[in-house]
């Protein structure tokens, strides 16, 4: 008898279509079938070699500049990975180097300064940040932009101490956020007004899931000059700042692949 014919269809698997979390995975016998297995155990290394892969950096900046954006090379004090996974308190602040390095910069005071950070998904960082620079470039015109600042071994506060060394009214951290077990490429985009090192979470606006699969580049990028318009507008972010950016897009289609993953 062959896997198939011994397989117990569960009665929730015309629901599977709405979601990619893992229901309705069937029984064969007291276990899972093997197609399920194998495909939780290669979504388990996806996420294992995302934490761990390294951030390609001379990639990335190359990609930056053909979409004619300048950029800044920052890496924070975690010297190495494994520096980084056990003490988060280093990926928060800049090296010696790079601090210095942006202390001599000449000033040049930004509307808004992106720093993309490879965070706990390096694949997320190479794959989405320049796609949604792409989308929210045009909608930012009338701004002054800084360079990008593209930044290893980071954590999400090393974007204030960046901000403010550069002399940005706003920081916009694009950085990878901790794999899922179906999503090992998921970008988050945190958003601090008047950034300075010591900000709390509590002053940030946060958008999460940003990939193809997830909130799409579009949809991102409408969130995004929502809250930065906002921010600019209230001089705040955290929770002072509410997004209502769905408000605007009620009468626009709604693309099905976006859903909330919590696998």
């Amino acid at each position: 008898m062959s896997e198939n014919d011994a397989l117990d269809k569960d009665p929730w698997n015309v629901l599977r279509r709405f979601t990619r979390a893992r229901i309705a995975l069937g029984r064969a016998g007291n276990s899972l079938p093997t197609a399920p297995l194998l495909e939780f155990n290669l979504a388990h290394a996806q996420a294992r070699d995302a934490v761990h892969h390294p951030l390609d950096v001379d990639a990335l900046h190359a990609q930056l500049h053909a979409q004619g954006f300048s950029t800044l090379d920052v890496h924070s004090a975690a010297p190495d990975r494994e520096h980084y996974l056990r003490r988060p308190d280093l990926g928060r602040r800049l090296s010696e180097a790079s601090r210095a390095a942006l202390a001599q910069l000449p000033a040049q005071p930004s509307d808004v300064l992106f720093v993309i950070g490879d965070g706990l998904s390096a694949f997320a960082a190479s794959k989405q940040a320049v796609p949604l620079l792409q989308a929210i470039h045009p909608k930012l015109a009338s701004w002054t932009i800084g360079p990008v600042v593209v930044a290893r071994q980071a954590r999400v506060a090393l974007g204030d101490e960046i901000g403010e060394l550069l002399g940005a009214k706003i920081v916009v951290m694009l950085i990878g956020e901790r794999p899922g077990l179906s999503s090992p490429d998921s970008l988050g985009i945190y958003i601090t007004y008047a950034p300075k090192t010591g900000c709390s979470d509590a002053q940030r606006n946060c958008i999460s899931n940003v990939r193809p699969e997830g909130l799409d580049y579009q949809q991102a990028a409408h969130k995004l000059h929502y809250l930065l318009t906002q921010a600019r507008k209230l001089e705040l972010t955290g929770v002072g700042l509410k997004d209502d950016s769905d408000e605007l897009l009620a009468s626009a289609p709604i693309n099905p692949a976006v859903s909330g993953d919590s696998a």
